[in-house]
């Protein structure tokens, strides 16, 4: 039997993929965190499945519960918010199976970063503008970062920068990156994307921290930062340039 760990997109329950609602209509055991995961999603696992809503639970308790299923020879799901790339704790579950001799595959999801830029129509890299993009978040009350991985080492790049985790820090981010960006560059802050109560705040470094607390975001948001999100009059991509030499035959096969 295998364990699975899907992602379960950023929030609308139709954003997860073929692949991963495939899985989820054999799964005899479905594992999800319910504060994050539509529910919605576990209408797609069979008649009878064991739901068990992790937000309550250590990780221990978690891969207890997928051992014990696997054991019993039942396949599992484990639904992770966005895709288990990025900010999931797959990884620590994923050692602990490995320990524990169990099998298991990743099926990846929609980032919230990338419902995030499809809400404000935006592409995170335009030609000449921003090729870049550095996916982060903010310490806090969480694990500590890596060395050289601040806000100060970061911002240097002025690359196009993605905050996770972080709203709740807007301020004192913000001013961290003005010295870096200027007080004028363009900010977004997507809450809760692709959900019916999805929230959008448009600014700057200078003012973006004030809609925050104004409109009472404290979880659930990416933060983008970067010239990308008010770029115009880029060119055009080389990838379509009428001066491309398309005459290379590709490879077959």
């Amino acid at each position: 039997m295998t364990v699975t760990f899907i992602g379960a997109g950023p929030g609308a329950a139709d954003l997860i993929t073929v692949r991963g609602q495939r899985v989820l209509t054999r799964a005899q055991v479905c594992l999800y965190a319910g504060s994050l995961v539509p529910a919605e999603l576990l209408d797609s696992c069979p008649p009878g499945a064991e739901l068990v809503d992790t937000a309550d639970l250590t990780l221990d308790e978690i891969v207890a519960r997928m051992v014990e299923a696997d054991r019993a020879g039942l396949d599992v799901a484990r639904l992770c918010s966005g895709d288990p790339s990025i900010y999931s704790a797959v990884a620590e579950q994923m050692r602990r199976l490995d320990e524990a001799g169990v099998a298991y595959d990743v099926v990846p999801g929609v980032p919230a970063f990338a419902a995030a830029a499809a809400t404000l129509r935006r592409e995170l890299t335009v030609p000449t503008v921003g090729q870049t993009v550095v996916l982060t978040r903010a310490q806090s009350r969480s694990t500590a970062m890596p060395a050289g991985e601040d806000l100060a080492v970061l911002g240097a790049t002025r690359a196009t920068l993605v905050l996770h985790l972080a709203v709740g820090r807007t301020r004192a981010l913000a001013e961290r990156l003005v010295p870096h960006y200027g007080a004028d560059c363009p900010v977004a802050v997507v809450a809760r994307a692709s959900r019916p109560d999805e929230l959008v705040l448009r600014g700057t470094l200078a003012d973006i921290a004030d809609q925050v607390e104004q409109a009472g975001v404290r979880r659930t948001a990416v933060i983008i930062v970067g010239e990308v999100l008010a770029a115009e009059g880029f060119p055009d991509s080389y990838l379509y340039s009428a001066g491309r030499d398309r005459s290379a035959k590709r490879p077959v096969g």
